[in-house]
């Protein structure tokens, strides 16, 4: 209890009535547009202006929860990829999922990425419900993290334009029976992890190796540190799927309270006016010398990789 007082008293560091000025002066790039016509705009707003590290990591956590559910975490597992390549596999969804994101899903980059994840897919026997799953993770995990931690919530307006985003993204990955809305959306992530979390040997494999390479993203000395701060940030059913121990309440609240203290700071900081791109990102290590859509990603045996001269994106 005195941990968690501590923490609470951190948290305000800043006098709630700056705080609160500063909020309302920062401007929103996306004031003023129509989620239902403008939301592809809206959400690259909030995920390379507003909210990119909050994005990101939330993101990645909504793959990370995914995992949980033996029908998807086993089979990463007997794939190979995600044990044996786990920077690319990292690397390769972020770049493959940022280029409709910031050129749009008509964009031939778009097109190209949206190709390259469609023709993985396809590969395997993934079912409907699966990938609906996974899909939903990615309107709602983002929401419940800005909610929790980020330096301030959605609007209204960015949630709608999440949502819009996701369901044309559905669309153009053939998902059938995409929620109508983000209640919708939530229902049926909730009612998905209850039916189907459950420990399995292969998904723990994949759970593993990629909280492994979180921990290479930071110094050496600090890597045990991440490794226990991000099962701080699990909740009970995605520890127990993964036969995770739980880290015990003073260091839930010492890892949450970091957050929600950086996440103070940063609302009185002035507006971000550069976007700040995942292919930028330093836990981005695959490319060196920039990328090729085309030959991102995992191909079947014997089709071979198109390795035609074409320009990387740097």
């Amino acid at each position: 209890m005195a941990v968690e007082s501590l923490v609470r008293a951190a948290t305000a560091v800043a006098p709630s009535r700056i705080i609160a000025k500063r909020k309302a002066a920062k401007r929103n790039p996306s004031a003023g547009l129509d989620p239902e016509t403008n939301y592809a705009e809206i959400y690259r707003n909030v995920t390379l202006y507003e909210f990119p590290w909050d994005m990101n990591q939330s993101l990645s956590f909504a793959l990370f929860r995914t995992y949980a559910v033996p029908s998807i975490g086993a089979l990463l597992d007997r794939t190979g990829q995600f044990c044996d390549f786990t920077q690319k596999r990292y690397d390769d969804t972020a770049l493959l999922l940022e280029a409709p994101l910031v050129d749009g899903f008509d964009s031939a980059s778009g097109k190209t990425a949206i190709r390259r994840i469609n023709q993985m897919h396809k590969m395997y026997d993934i079912s409907n419900d699966d990938m609906l799953y996974v899909l939903s993770t990615f309107v709602v995990v983002p929401k419940r993290w800005l909610d929790d931690y980020g330096w301030r919530p959605f609007t209204d307006a960015e949630l709608r334009a999440s949502v819009r985003y996701y369901q044309d993204l559905g669309k153009h990955m053939a998902i059938k029976d995409v929620p109508e809305n983000y209640d919708d959306f939530a229902t049926l992530m909730d009612a998905y992890e209850l039916k189907h979390f459950a420990y399995d040997e292969g998904a723990r494999r994949v759970a593993d190796s990629t909280l492994h390479l979180l921990t290479t993203f930071y110094p050496r000395p600090a890597r045990q540190l991440v490794e226990l701060f991000s099962r701080a940030l699990m909740d009970e059913p995605l520890l127990k799927a993964f036969g995770y121990r739980e880290p015990g309440r003073v260091v839930q609240a010492v890892s949450q309270g970091a957050l929600r203290l950086r996440a103070r700071l940063l609302s009185v900081f002035p507006s971000r006016t550069e976007p700040m791109f995942v292919r930028d990102m330093p836990n981005i290590r695959s490319y060196p010398d920039g990328h090729v859509l085309e030959e991102m990603g995992t191909f079947a045996p014997g089709c071979p990789v198109p390795h035609a001269k074409r320009a990387a994106v740097s």
